[in-house]
């Protein structure tokens, strides 16, 4: 446990970034998962649903919840399992 004011308080903080990264990392698992399935029943609503999924990537890239290389490797997989 944190001793110092300043100790309790950065304690607060990260609290709260973990749960904005937590909420990230879902919403990209899920928008992830969603399109994976859709590609193994209809690719034309897969498309439709990638979309959502690379800006889900995006955000959790631009936030440092991924690092931007698995950004883009994740993108260009998901592009390639819709095709």
């Amino acid at each position: 446990m944190p001793i110092t004011q300043s100790a309790k308080k950065a304690l607060r903080g990260s609290e709260k970034k973990k749960l904005v990264n937590d909420r990230r990392k879902k919403a990209l698992k899920e928008t992830i998962k969603e399109v994976e399935k859709l590609a193994k029943i209809d690719k034309a609503s897969a498309k439709k649903s990638l979309a959502k999924a690379y800006s889900a990537i995006d955000k959790a890239a631009k936030t440092g919840v991924i690092k931007k290389n698995t950004a883009s490797r994740k993108k260009a997989r998901l592009s390639r399992a819709s095709k």
